[in-house]
């Protein structure tokens, strides 16, 4: 089992920024890729940015260029850095651990999750 505790939510202007960090414990050598995910309200949890384990990152289209995920695997920590927030960033933001068996099935661990609110 992996667990995963996010932190770094909170209030913020738009315009201003946060960092979210994901600390994970457990079995950490199953898991190959983290990720960020968020869900608004009235809407579907959706990808924001996820990190391999060898480094490779992706983002949202919508968060290209403003957010940033990183990671220390001396602290076993994934980061997400978040400037330039806007209204429609609002949303809880759940860390993700992405995992595949050896018969090619994937899993995944959820964090319980962080709220983020930008007001305009």
């Amino acid at each position: 089992q992996v667990q995963l505790v996010e932190s770094g939510g909170g209030l913020v202007q738009a315009g201003g920024s946060l960092r979210l960090s994901c600390a994970a414990s457990g079995r950490i050598s199953s898991i190959n890729t983290m990720g960020w995910y968020r869900q608004g309200p009235g809407k579907q949890r959706e990808l924001v940015a996820v990190i391999t384990s060898g480094g490779s990152t992706n983002y949202a289209d919508s968060v290209k260029g403003r957010f940033t995920i990183s990671r220390d695997e001396a602290k076993n920590t994934v980061y997400l850095q978040m400037i330039s927030l806007k209204p429609e960033d609002t949303a809880v933001f759940y860390c993700n651990g992405h995992g595949v068996n050896s018969w090619g099935r994937g899993y995944d661990y959820w964090g319980q999750g962080t709220q983020v609110t930008v007001s305009s």
